[in-house]
């Protein structure tokens, strides 16, 4: 693996270090500015007080306001910069990691889909507050240790003393509220997805009545969770009470010190206020770093995961075919298994080899848990293999960019998935509708008359998932989506599921004008109907494909056989 593809995350964000230069040169003019309050009072105190002249007071002031003044602006704009560095770093990592979650669920089901996106904002929101501004504060606390050395060496060791205090108590809530906050965050995330789970089955769970029962389920896990909350916050509230504690005794300790030196002679008075005030000044960022410790710690722990997010599934566009693919579609001794299964684990399909030419029907077919599925979704690269390889033409699948890819494939999973949005925005897969080809395709799937029918046709919405359509409807609707565009990869995974006779004589005209079209068609059913159409037929058993071949010879080899049957799809 590179170097750039190791720190990805970074190289993405490198070229918006011109900003941070920015910032960091307002930071400069913000922390010199600051010295202006000290230097104004120790003027006052010891020579406006002792000359009486107005005349002077009256100039240093207007001098004062004018560095204040430019203080604000600067603040102001350090401001504004870093809430533009928000935006674009937004602009540059957001489609990147939105499409590197999707990858991720798919190759590890248990990846929690809202976490790079939450770490995406936790960033952002960073990079805009008070956290990201100790960054650029803190370097600058040697430069007011160095004015106390320049009132008195005793007050300079005496600040570089406090400043290490304040440190060493900072590194010390970070060893104790680290380990928590993660056991705080992880507690968490377990009582979502637990409700999560339990509301997707929300009709089975009222039907039934087990409202109690899984309540009982929740409250404990919810109880380890408020235990560990108490206990986090406990740990930090201790944290940020001593070192309040500590900064009040500082600046009394500083003070007195100061009072000292003055009765011993070595120190004016107005020296001694500045001294307390510059003292303050120099130990603010350490302080602010201790109350916004956890925003550090959670921007940190969502740097590392995003780095590690776009390390593994971000894939570098320049090295992507930027062309449509065509060809044959071929699987070349593919052996896979599930996403979440351990090296040890047997592969759930073995050894495939498959071509899928262009202006072919091939049906696969076999008994449940035979592979037929997970064939699908390895050749259409949802799962990786393991061994072997799935290529479109002369190249591996995932070498085409998947916008050029994903237009040319169309699939129709087992479970047909519909998204919020009206019949049309479904069919065309939620880009720009081209009402052409969106009837074109619902005339195919034997859904347009449907459509037609509906309150405002191809305008009404399927509600979230479908939810105001039937099975069928869906069925026929998640097909037209697979049928846009004319793909010249069709894999459709038990497509006449849910259709009635009518449904399934529309799915097979539709297959028969692929054919004719060039598209590669792999079709998986149960249902013996389809094979009217087939060019080809596969047949697997437990993982492997035992027989292939015109649809004539396997009819003729399995004659005697009893003909496959409708069972549970797999």
């Amino acid at each position: 693996m590179s170097a750039t593809q190791e720190n990805r995350l970074l190289s993405l964000l490198w070229p918006l270090k011109k900003t941070l230069w920015v910032v960091a040169a307002f930071s400069l003019v913000v922390n010199l500015m600051m010295l202006a309050p000290t230097l104004y009072m120790l003027q006052v105190y010891d020579r406006v007080l002792v000359s009486q002249s107005e005349l002077t007071l009256l100039a240093l002031s207007f001098i004062t306001l004018f560095f204040l003044g430019l203080m604000a602006f600067a603040e102001w704009a350090r401001s504004q910069m870093l809430v533009r560095l928000g935006v674009r770093m937004n602009d540059v990592l957001a489609e990147r990691v939105f499409r590197a979650l999707f990858d991720a669920h798919l190759r590890r089901p248990t990846v929690q889909p809202d976490k790079p996106l939450n770490d995406l904002h936790e960033l952002r929101q960073f990079l805009t507050g008070t956290g990201i501004i100790v960054v650029f504060d803190a370097p600058w606390t040697p430069l007011y240790l160095g004015v106390l050395f320049l009132l008195h060496p005793v007050l300079g060791w005496a600040g570089i003393g406090f400043a290490l205090l304040q440190a060493g108590v900072a590194y010390a809530g970070h060893r104790q509220s680290a380990a928590q906050t993660q056991a705080l965050a992880w507690h968490q995330q377990q009582t979502l997805d637990q409700v999560q789970a339990k509301l997707r089955s929300a009709e089975a769970v009222h039907a039934m009545g087990m409202l109690p029962g899984l309540y009982g389920r929740w409250q404990t896990t919810q109880a380890a969770c408020l235990a560990q909350h108490a206990s986090t916050h406990r740990a930090q509230h201790r944290i940020t009470a001593f070192s309040k504690g500590l900064r009040y005794a500082q600046q009394s300790l500083a003070l007195g010190l100061g009072a000292l030196l003055v009765i011993d002679g070595q120190l004016s008075a107005g020296a001694m206020i500045a001294a307390n005030v510059l003292m303050s000044r120099a130990l603010a960022p350490i302080d602010l770093m201790v109350a916004s410790w956890r925003s550090f710690l959670g921007a940190q722990q969502a740097y590392q995961r995003l780095s590690a997010l776009l390390r593994e599934f971000d894939a570098d566009d320049a090295l992507l075919q930027k062309v449509r693919p065509v060809g044959v579609v071929a699987m070349q001794q593919v052996s896979a298994r599930a996403p979440l299964a351990t090296p040890d684990d047997p592969p759930i399909i073995q050894q495939i080899d498959l071509d899928l030419a262009p202006g072919s029907i091939t049906v696969l077919m076999g008994p449940s848990g035979s592979g037929k599925s997970s064939l699908a979704r390895v050749l259409l690269g949802i799962w990786p293999a393991q061994e072997g390889r799935v290529c479109w033409g002369d190249r591996p699948l995932d070498a085409w960019l998947p916008e050029e890819r994903g237009p040319c494939v169309g699939y129709l999973p087992q479970d047909v998935e519909l998204f919020d949005g009206s019949v049309a925005d479904n069919i065309a897969r939620l880009g720009p509708v081209d009402a052409a080809q969106v009837i074109a395709a619902a005339k195919l799937a034997g859904l347009h008359e449907t459509i037609l029918r509906f309150p405002r046709g191809y305008d009404t919405p399927v509600g979230a998932g479908g939810s105001a359509l039937s099975g069928g409807q869906r069925q026929r609707l998640g097909l037209a989506r697979a049928l846009y565009g004319q793909p010249s990869l069709l894999v459709l995974d038990e497509p006449n599921a849910n259709l009635d006779d009518v449904g399934e004589a529309a799915l097979l005209q539709a297959l028969v004008q692929l054919r004719a079209q060039q598209a590669a068609v792999l079709l998986i059913s149960h249902r013996p109907g389809v094979l009217r159409v087939a060019d080809r037929v596969v047949l697997m058993q437990a993982g492997r494909v035992v027989q292939a071949g015109t649809r004539d010879a396997i009819l003729k080899a399995n004659l005697p056989r009893t003909a496959p049957s409708a069972t549970q799809p797999d």
